[in-house]
């Protein structure tokens, strides 16, 4: 068994779903299943489609539409006929989800966003699983929400990995191709929660793992995982192969090629992951695996901007004592913020996180209680691996850093450009 990933980028048009089918024809396709992300830009569409169902009913219906919209146009592409039953299960999917925010009683914002967007990645799979069979590629389409259980923590659900092993276990056939979604799960109530953004390659190492695979493929619209981010940093290169352990500090710095939670299950089972190039399928990409050093061996480059800078200091200039830094990550959890960096003193106490919940005000309100509180929003978080003096040089020029932290193999600067 091989697990395929493709994201949006792969399939945001009808010649994308094309290419995947001539990947899959190029490589083999028996045993195999596809992760398949949503289309394009639509999660951020239906994030649209989520913020006017709270804040501007008026705008809500033509949101919507617009997702519909791009999705038959893609469809009117790849379908000859218009009867094509494709069009009715597709048309069939809006029609719930219109009828959900018509019927939606809950306030959680978090829980209606995982019900919103989940469509996309249902949309997508559908218009892919129905083009494959017309064209003479037979496969069995997956509701990845009956597999992968998890908690009801929407947006960034945790999964429930026996339940889940059980149930793929249960309802897999191995001997053929199989479409499901990335980034879906459902709870206990099914339902639907998500995985986190960039969840559909953590949904392709799910069923890695469960399934034993012997390997896990991301497509890609660049040729690997390169060292840089090349839309922020000139030069970028192509790493050809990486260790588990040092695609796990990438990704927990922020790489955005592989996301943070995919490595471990692959790694308990040492499942080999290959990052490549749609475009160029038969490249060789990128390998992560075990026991294998970092080849080039150059500065790899980690840019997470929109960052926030919260400095703590006491009111009476006493020490920050473990009980003061207990509090803090207490009030860090309790109000969903994602930590990147951390540094402290004897009187002050630095971190960087992520208002993705947007919590940020009233988390300020409960820290101004008890210490002095000093906020930047708006910073850039860059981290270096593999370091030398000349590129750590070149990347502070022109930048007010706000924070420095350096270890043996890698220094993170807090920064406004």
């Amino acid at each position: 068994m091989q697990v395929f990933k493709f994201g949006g980028a792969s399939v945001k048009d009808a010649e994308g779903v094309k290419n995947l089918a001539e990947v899959l024809k190029t490589l083999g396709f028996e045993n195999t299943l596809v992760v398949v992300s949503a289309m394009g830009k639509t999660t951020n569409a239906m994030e649209v489609v989520v913020k006017n169902y709270f804040e501007n009913k008026t705008e809500l219906k033509s949101a919507l539409q617009d997702v519909i919209k791009y999705h038959n146009a893609i469809l009117l592409d790849l379908f000859e006929n218009e009867n094509h039953p494709v069009f009715i299960k597709t048309a069939s999917f809006f029609k719930e989800l219109d009828g959900f925010l018509r019927s939606n009683k809950s306030p959680n914002y978090n829980f209606v966003y995982d019900q919103v967007v989940s469509y996309g990645e249902l949309v997508s799979t559908t218009i892919i699983s129905e083009y494959l069979i017309n064209i003479g590629i037979g496969n069995k389409w997956i509701d990845a929400r009956n597999h992968i259980k998890t908690d009801n923590y929407y947006r960034r659900a945790n999964v429930n990995w026996n339940e889940t092993q059980r149930r793929i276990t249960a309802d897999f056939n191995l001997k053929i191709l199989n479409i499901t979604q990335g980034f879906l799960g459902s709870d206990a109530n099914n339902f639907t929660t998500t995985l986190g953004r960039e969840g559909s390659d953590y949904t392709a190492a799910i069923y890695a793992y469960c399934l034993n695979a012997v390997n896990v493929t991301i497509w890609k619209d660049v040729p690997g995982v390169l060292n840089a981010d090349p839309r922020y940093f000139e030069n970028a290169q192509l790493l050809h192969q990486i260790s588990y352990e040092e695609a796990i500090e990438l990704a927990f710095y922020g790489a955005s090629v592989i996301h943070p939670k995919t490595l471990q299950p692959l790694q308990r089972k040492e499942i080999p992951l290959f990052v490549k190039s749609f475009l160029n399928p038969e490249n060789q990409g990128t390998r992560v695996g075990k026991g294998i050093t970092l080849k080039p061996i150059v500065p790899c480059f980690i840019l997470k901007k929109n960052q926030v800078l919260i400095k703590l200091s006491s009111l009476d200039f006493s020490y920050i004592i473990q009980e003061n830094i207990s509090d803090i990550f207490k009030l860090l959890h309790q109000f969903k913020m994602k930590v990147d960096v951390i540094q402290n003193s004897a009187i002050s106490f630095s971190v960087c996180i992520e208002n993705i919940y947007d919590t940020l005000e009233q988390l300020l309100q409960h820290l101004k209680a008890k210490f002095r509180v000093t906020c930047h929003t708006g910073v850039s978080l860059y981290t270096i691996r593999h370091y030398n003096d000349d590129v750590l040089k070149t990347l502070e020029t022109d930048k007010t850093i706000l924070l420095k932290q350096m270890t043996q193999e890698t220094v993170q600067l807090v920064a406004k450009s």
